[in-house]
């Protein structure tokens, strides 16, 4: 059976070449974006155990570069909608964004600080667009249903849920959106187990969690 990361993964492939879904490596960048960096959560900002690394890319690399294509989707474009949203404004180079991931026992989430301001009016309208979509591997394969719901949440965050049916198991991931002055932070949590880690998430309250204080971070910054 198709794994439902395989899935999510191609579905959001440039939104996660932005946010980061290669591999991770501890230790500070020394690539440009200083400020950003001071305004990142740290490990001293989560539980012991939680595994925390920042994400160390080319900067010089297009969005999305090493992942999977994004997939088809029915009505079309709504498998990548909310990456396109952001490419069209999006900053690039050394110093444009700083990411992090976190993961616990049930999520993985991946974090980007960015440099400049995101449309959240634009996003809002596309994701109720894609209200209810459908994705494919490719033109004869059979469609897999996918529903986004907008969250409650504060202070202008965006926050939705991304519900799959794959083969009547539903999977869902959060993402979330907001500015913060002339910067902005969006994340994405995977419902990951991992035993291994001894701190146990749930879902979404781990991830909405770390969204507040990691924009409470900013505006102290």
């Amino acid at each position: 059976m198709t794994s439902r990361w395989m899935v999510w993964c191609a579905v959001g492939a440039a939104l996660l070449g932005l946010v980061g879904c290669g591999s991770t490596v501890a230790g500070t960048p020394t690539w440009p974006g200083a400020v950003l960096h001071k305004m990142l959560l740290t490990q001293a900002d989560f539980p012991a155990g939680v595994q925390f690394d920042r994400i160390r890319e080319d900067p010089g690399a297009p969005d999305g570069a090493g992942g999977p294509p994004s997939m088809l989707s029915k009505p079309p474009g709504c498998a990548n909608a909310l990456t396109d949203v952001i490419s069209r404004s999006a900053e690039r180079g050394p110093g444009s964004a700083a990411k992090y991931v976190v993961s616990y026992d049930g999520a993985r989430i991946q974090m980007a600080v960015l440099s400049w301001s995101l449309d959240l009016d634009a996003l809002a309208a596309t994701a109720g667009r894609c209200e209810h979509f459908e994705t494919f591997f490719d033109a004869q394969s059979p469609g897999i249903p996918i529903t986004t719901t907008r969250l409650p949440s504060s202070d202008g965050t965006l926050t939705y849920r991304q519900t799959m049916d794959l083969a009547g198991q539903q999977n869902s991931v959060y993402m979330a959106f907001a500015n913060v002055g002339r910067y902005a932070v969006f994340g994405v949590v995977f419902p990951t187990e991992d035993p291994s880690i001894p701190v146990k998430a749930t879902l979404p309250q781990t991830f909405t969690d770390i969204v507040d204080r990691q924009v409470a971070r900013m505006r102290g910054a």
